[in-house]
């Protein structure tokens, strides 16, 4: 152990190595309401992809697992080290190397966050579009996952945004893939295949990323509907009507309760409609002219009118930002609540209606509360699981990714599988497919120490 530490010390500088009882407890875990917190044997924080091989090559010829932490905003226990193990965080590599407003993509480490990017993004009139809950949230962890947020819809997820990544391997080499351009036919593509791997294959230690025009206009339209199905059926025909809606999100009366209480005065939510409404469709609008802002903001009205909607709002600016910051912070509600568990099932968007019956089922049939909020846009429902019992908690969930996989979907939409969701994910995924992400992991990471019980055994 004493010897291992002297080599950590010797690639990345002694002041940059923790050991044992050293390391702060936020390192053992993350955000996931379910995956246990484990301390490991040594953090390292390197501050360049050298150090990051020379640790790989120490961890390599000890047969020492390592895992990859940015921020620690993940919900599925992506980053839960293994005893023993080493802890690769990226809190100093978290330098924006550059925007190149010509070609639209910022160059950047893993340790940037979201809003700081964003922000440096601002500077030069662009923005990243992938925005999530938590803002905090770094670079490398939303590749690590392949993060949505609410701007999916419009925009696509990270997968969408990575044009490249300088990676390094178990072995300690260092590769890179892509580049500044937008499309390539150049054989396999590394940095996509990168995107969604949960640090089970290499460790991105950098990233050239799209960037799209900032829009200068938005305006918020907040639908109330007198069932969830309604809500529901409204879903495809508002997300590809040509309008393209910046954010498509649907709340639960429940959830918009929980919000709304939570962040005080009701968000200017008329009683009359919290008291009648059984669904919400929350639609941002974004424009860069503030004159086709307004007509699509009309359109959208009418729209929503003919769909069914009981009452349509243009909400005032303000009320749009808190009922928006609340919505992206409804994790944090619902844990706050007391909630057990917290999916992120993806399906197309017209299965909708049908997973959230199935959830309602599930839940009535288990005696427990099932709640939430979505992604309506793209599919990808949030559902807080109530139900403090582990072994009905564990057919709740268990019911929920079935159903989901039986409507054309996925188990994870965008919070990863981790540790939380894996065994759930290895039965009832295609074996086949789950056989071929083993032989690839295999030619990565032959000795199997990179993030090892993870998305795989």
């Amino acid at each position: 152990m004493a010897d291992t530490e002297a080599l950590l010390a010797g690639a990345v500088g002694a002041r940059h190595v923790l050991a044992g009882a050293e390391v702060p407890p936020e390192y053992a875990g993350d955000e996931s309401l379910t995956a246990l917190p484990q301390t490991p044997a040594y953090l390292v924080r390197p501050a360049a992809a050298a150090e990051v091989a020379d640790v790989l090559r120490i961890a390599g010829e000890a047969g020492i697992p390592v895992t990859a932490r940015g921020s620690g905003t993940g919900m599925s226990g992506g980053c839960v080290p293994r005893p023993g193990g080493i802890t690769v965080s990226f809190e100093r590599m978290n330098r924006v190397l550059e925007v190149d407003a010509v070609n639209h993509v910022a160059v950047v480490q893993p340790g940037v966050t979201l809003d700081q990017l964003d922000h440096e993004a601002a500077k030069s009139g662009l923005q990243y579009p992938v925005r999530l809950g938590e803002p905090t949230a770094s670079i490398g962890g939303t590749i690590a996952t392949n993060a949505g947020g609410m701007h999916a819809v419009r925009h696509g997820v990270t997968r969408h945004h990575v044009l490249a990544v300088e990676a390094v391997l178990a072995s300690g080499e260092i590769v890179r893939g892509g580049g500044k351009y937008v499309k390539t036919s150049t054989g396999y593509d590394l940095a996509q295949l990168l995107v969604g791997s949960e640090g089970t294959l290499a460790l991105v230690t950098e990233a050239t990323l799209r960037l799209r025009p900032r829009a200068r206009h938005s305006t918020t339209v907040l639908a109330a509907f007198a069932s969830a199905e309604d809500a529901f059926r409204s879903v495809p025909p508002l997300a590809g009507g040509g309008l393209e809606p910046a954010a498509l999100e649907y709340v639960d009366p429940l959830a918009m309760a929980a919000i709304a209480d939570g962040h005080g005065k009701g968000l200017g939510i008329p009683a009359s409609v919290r008291l009648s409404a059984l669904g919400y469709l929350l639609v941002v609008l974004e424009d860069r002219s503030g004159t086709r802002l307004q007509e699509d903001v009309e359109a959208v009205g009418e729209q929503l009118l003919e769909l069914g909607a009981a009452d349509v709002f243009v909400l005032p600016a303000a009320t749009a930002r808190s009922l928006v910051e609340a919505r992206e912070r409804a994790f944090w509600t619902a844990k706050a609540a007391g909630a057990d568990d917290i999916v992120d099932v993806v399906v197309p968007r017209g299965e909708l209606h049908g997973l959230l019956a199935a959830a309602r089922a599930a839940a009535e049939d288990t005696g427990s509360l099932v709640t939430g909020c979505g992604h309506a846009g793209d599919g990808n429902v949030h559902l807080s699981v109530f139900q403090p019992d582990p072994v009905r908690r564990d057919e709740v969930l268990r019911r929920l990714f079935r159903a989901g996989l039986e409507r054309g979907g996925a188990v994870s939409g965008e919070h990863g599988i981790g540790r939380a969701k894996k065994s759930y994910f290895l039965e009832l995924e295609d074996p086949a497919r789950v056989e071929l992400m083993r032989r690839i992991k295999q030619a990565f990471d032959p000795g199997g120490i990179l993030n090892p019980g993870v998305l795989l055994d």
